[in-house]
């Protein structure tokens, strides 16, 4: 498949996927992590499509690669941020293990298109 934009990157794809989970799961914490948890886990999983967007324009391979690197790292934080919130049983482990999973097949795709791009 040919990609003539950024909404036609499956780890983008998938990673947009992951964000509405978020957004979906962090509805229900707590108000007193609104400002907390729940800010800095919808900002991390933000980052991941939008860096992934922007790198995706940016002119040089090596710019592009930097930007999926930052998006790996957002979603980096934002698994631990997951595992967090389970073991704070603001999530259940259903909604832990499907966000998880999720959350790795991001990686592979982002991994994978990265490593394309070099």
């Amino acid at each position: 498949m040919y990609v003539q934009n950024f909404k036609d990157i499956i780890a983008w794809q998938k990673s947009h996927k992951l964000t509405l989970v978020v957004y979906e799961l962090t509805a229900k914490f707590p108000k007193h992590e609104l400002f907390g948890l729940v800010s800095q886990m919808r900002r991390c999983s933000v980052s991941v499509p939008s860096n992934i967007a922007e790198g995706y324009k940016r002119k040089s391979k090596n710019d592009s690669i930097h930007f999926y690197v930052i998006a790996e790292s957002s979603l980096e934080e934002l698994r631990y941020q997951l595992f967090l919130s389970r073991d704070l049983k603001y999530i259940t482990e259903k909604e832990y293990k499907q966000a998880e999973i999720l959350a790795e097949e991001v990686a592979k795709l982002l991994y994978a298109w990265k490593i394309n791009q070099k």
